[in-house]
C-alpha cells in the first residue's frame, strides 16, 4: 500500500486529502487562526470543518501541497487514525463558565500534553467536564474527567460510536494531581493488556472490572476500595 502524505488522510475521491492540525483542548491562538486562513485561500482548500472533537480539518487538498502546507502552518499533526490519545475535548470550566466547578480547560490541556505521544492499543479519545453538565462529554469518552464541588470523578470505557457505551466511574473525590495519577495507571494498564485494535469499550466489557479491582486499584492508596463503582 502506497504511504500517504504525513499527517493526511485521503478522501473519498480517492485524489485530495485532509489534515487535522493539532488545537489542544481546542484551543486555537490567533496566530494559528491566521496561519490556517492564509494557507485556505493561498491553496485554495474548499472545506474547513470544525469537528466533534474541537479541532478543524482543512479538506480537499492536492497530495503534492500537503508538506508545503503543512510547513506554513507551523501546528503539529492532529492524530485522526493512529493507535494514540488523538484528542482531549474540553469545556471552559472555572476559567470563564459561570457554571464551572473545576478548572476542566487547565486539566485538559495538561492531560493532551502528558499522553499525546503516548502509542496505545487503539485510538484513544478523552473528555474532561468541569461540572456535572458535563459538556466535555466523560461518559462517552475512553477517559472521562468530570468536576463537582467535591473534586473529580474518573470515567473509564466510554464509547460514542456504532457501540455506544457509558462509561464506568472508576473513582470520585480527587485532586487533579491524583486524576493524572489515576489516568497513567489506567493507560498503562490498558496499554499492557488490551488487544491490539481494542477500544476501552470493549476492553473494560472483556476484562472486567473484577480484574481491574484485582490487578490494578487495589494498588491506588488514596481511593478506597469500598467506594469503588464495581458494577
Amino acid at each position: 500500500m502506497e504511504e500517504g502524505p504525513r499527517g493526511a488522510i485521503l478522501q473519498r475521491d480517492k485524489q485530495s486529502y485532509a489534515i487535522v492540525p493539532r488545537t489542544p483542548a481546542g484551543i486555537v491562538s490567533p496566530e494559528h487562526l491566521e496561519s490556517i486562513v492564509k494557507v485556505a485561500r493561498r491553496y485554495e482548500i474548499p472545506v474547513i470543518k470544525i469537528t466533534s472533537g474541537q479541532r478543524m480539518v482543512l479538506v480537499g487538498i492536492k497530495k503534492e501541497e500537503v508538506e508545503q502546507i503543512w510547513n506554513e502552518l507551523g501546528m503539529t499533526v492532529g492524530e485522526a487514525t493512529a493507535p494514540c490519545v488523538h484528542y482531549v475535548q474540553a469545556c471552559p470550566g472555572t476559567a470563564v463558565c459561570k457554571y464551572g466547578l473545576q478548572d476542566s480547560l487547565g486539566l485538559g490541556l495538561e492531560l493532551e500534553e502528558i499522553y499525546q505521544d503516548m502509542h496505545l492499543p487503539a485510538k484513544l479519545k478523552m473528555g474532561v467536564s468541569g461540572c456535572p453538565r458535563c459538556c466535555g462529554e466523560s461518559y462517552l469518552r475512553d477517559v472521562g474527567v468530570l468536576g463537582t464541588g467535591k473534586g473529580w470523578t474518573v470515567i473509564f470505557g466510554g464509547n460514542s460510536g456504532g457501540r455506544p457505551r457509558i462509561g464506568d466511574v472508576i473513582a470520585k473525590g480527587l485532586s487533579a494531581d491524583e486524576v493524572k495519577d489515576l489516568v497513567k495507571r489506567l493507560l498503562t494498564y490498558y496499554q499492557d493488556t488490551a488487544n491490539p485494535g481494542e477500544r476501552t469499550a470493549r476492553f473494560i466489557e472483556r476484562v472486567g472490572m473484577d480484574s481491574i479491582k484485582s490487578d490494578l486499584l487495589s494498588q491506588v492508596p488514596y481511593i478506597p476500595l469500598a467506594d469503588l463503582n464495581l458494577k
